[in-house]
């Protein structure tokens, strides 16, 4: 019997399906990375973006098309992560902005919801790129428009998409010749066509494994902020209360006014971000219900959170005595003493968020002035929530994000999108030694228009390296290698192959350094000793006299080296 249409119970089962088959092919996903270092992050990154979606699915008991369609884009949105993963929360977006007003999805409304979400995908990318995710994904939607108007089987409709979306996978290494030099297609398609398989399978009756997304009903939120370290007398308003609404239609601009109006007459420290799906709620207040019921006018809720700050002030009271009656000196928790409470604390002008990956770099950040440092970079790219919660502990007025990784800006520039409230601005680092150059050309006397315009200059003046070893072997800009290798990676193609770190990372300094240079700025990482460091540097200094050497530990994992020539 044919399947004609599909209600929302059924494509609520066929979405998670679609995320448990990327999961169980993502380290195979992420071994399609064209360059061979030990973190290809293709796959990670768009199984912990569907994942997030998972999560708000798989806690739908009885969906409609319209609760299903929020809780997808609101997850994927949130969740998203790397390129391919805000790529892919940009396609579940705008499909699901078309079949939100549908009971069931036939064949045509499958046409319209694919066109919509290519069109969204393409409209986030700021220089989209053939031979990637998004051919693949308007190959489909393409086939789909073509055969929609001619079967109606949905099975049959399908199954030709997928083949369809196969071919044009296997044409990205033409439209990419960085894919076909490395012999592979592209890592983002493969993850979109396993999502697509994962959904017909369900389809078709087989039996899925769900163990993968079994365990993501659970309600939480990543951040928590709470007035820690003042005196429980001055506790105005006792329970730090987060949620997220999942918006109903006609959320407008008025009523977000009214409902930050409602919150204000009930508590403060109001913390209100939105987009089309879902608005993210944090208040100080004494009546939480209050809080959830206002919220109800809206939409849905879903990650209530309720902290009683009096209680858990009341407990560090305790801890802190029984360790004085002991004798014991206490120590006040991160954050004190006698830190205000977060109402009290009035933004300054301007607030810095940087990626880092290492303590030694995120030291250096932090002595530069970054207000807030997000655990992550290459090994693991933060996801737009992440930024978001950043953005929500930093007081300021203009907040500078620098993403020091190409494949976390777009994640940057979807939280940029979302937050009202505080002028975001994302400046393009795409590494490390480009962010610490950003961060130092900072002028407080100056806009921040002008501040951009200074980073953005002095960043094109950083050359960038790395060194590390590679996976798997393969020919990339005529250099032949093989697994274990070490190489010294450009800021666009791999500089230098050999056997040995510090004779690469020296051949990749000749390449890098000209007539013009003045700096070369070493980073370490968690795998080099210091004495190593320091005889790669004497080494270097020895053949450029005139060019001044610095080194500094940075921790980092994978990569040996982290270098820049200025």
């Amino acid at each position: 019997m044919a399947t004609t249409t599909i209600d929302a119970q059924a494509l609520k089962k066929l979405f998670l399906a679609g995320a448990a088959n990327l999961e169980a092919k993502k380290e195979w996903i992420n071994d399609l990375n064209v360059f061979p270092v030990p973190d290809g992050d293709t796959g990670t990154n768009m199984t912990l973006t569907i994942m997030s979606a998972a999560k708000e699915v798989n806690a739908l008991e009885n969906p409609t098309m319209e609760s299903l369609a929020k809780a997808i884009s609101g997850g994927s949105l949130r969740g998203a992560r790397g390129n391919s993963g805000v790529i892919l929360s940009q396609l579940l977006r705008g499909f699901t902005k078309v079949i939100r007003e549908y009971q069931e999805i036939d064949s045509i409304v499958l046409a319209t919801a694919f066109q919509k979400a290519v069109e969204t995908a393409y409209k986030a990318v700021m220089k989209p790129k053939e031979g990637t995710i998004l051919t693949v994904a308007r190959g489909m939607a393409d086939k789909v428009l073509e055969l929609s108007t001619e079967i109606s089987d949905l099975e049959q409709l399908l199954d030709k998409v997928i083949k369809y979306g196969d071919i044009v996978l296997e044409q990205t290494p033409e439209l990419l010749p960085v894919l076909k030099q490395a012999g592979v297609v592209d890592s983002g398609g493969q993850g979109l066509m396993q999502v697509m398989k994962g959904v017909y399978d369900a389809l078709l009756g087989k039996e899925i494994n769900y163990e993968a997304v079994a365990g993501t009903g659970g309600h939480s939120v990543s951040s928590e902020i709470s007035a820690q370290g003042t005196e429980e007398a001055d506790i105005k308003f006792g329970y730090c209360t987060e949620f997220i609404v999942m918006l109903d239609k006609g959320y407008t601009p008025a009523k977000e006014s009214e409902f930050k109006r409602y919150l204000e007459s009930i508590g403060d420290s109001i913390v209100l971000v939105s987009d089309d799906e879902i608005v993210k709620v944090h208040v100080h207040t004494n009546h939480p219900g209050l809080a959830f019921e206002k919220g109800l006018t809206y939409g849905a809720l879903t990650r209530m959170k309720v902290d009683n700050m009096r209680e858990e002030h009341h407990e560090r009271v305790i801890a802190n005595a029984s360790k004085i009656a002991a004798g014991e000196s206490v120590k006040e928790e991160a954050g004190t003493p006698a830190q205000p409470a977060e109402e009290d604390i009035p933004n300054k002008k301007y607030g810095f968020i940087s990626v880092s990956a290492g303590e030694g770099l995120s030291e250096i950040f932090d002595s530069l002035g970054v207000d807030h440092i997000i655990e992550g970079g290459q090994t693991m790219n933060p996801s737009t929530e992440d930024m978001l919660n950043a953005i929500e502990n930093v007081h300021a007025d203009n907040i500078f994000i620098f993403p020091n990784n190409s494949n976390i800006i777009l994640a940057a520039q979807q939280a940029q999108s979302i937050v009202e409230d505080k002028n975001i601005i994302v400046v393009p680092t795409k590494t490390v030694p480009q962010g610490i150059t950003a961060m130092i050309a900072f002028s407080e006397d100056e806009e921040p228009e002008v501040n951009l315009q200074n980073m953005n200059a002095e960043i094109a003046n950083v050359k960038s390296g790395s060194v590390t070893y590679a996976v798997r072997d393969t020919e990339i800009d005529d250099k032949e290698i093989k697994q274990g290798d070490i190489m010294g990676i450009g800021d666009k193609t791999i500089l230098s192959v050999g056997g040995d770190i510090n004779g690469v990372t020296k051949d990749m300094v000749s390449q890098l350094v000209d007539g013009s240079s003045e700096l070369i700025s070493i980073y370490y990482g968690s795998e080099v000793t210091k004495e190593d460091a320091d005889s790669l540097v004497a080494a270097i200094g020895e053949a450029y006299p005139d060019v001044d050497v610095e080194v500094n530990y940075g921790g980092q994992p994978i990569y040996y080296y982290l270098l820049s020539v200025e």
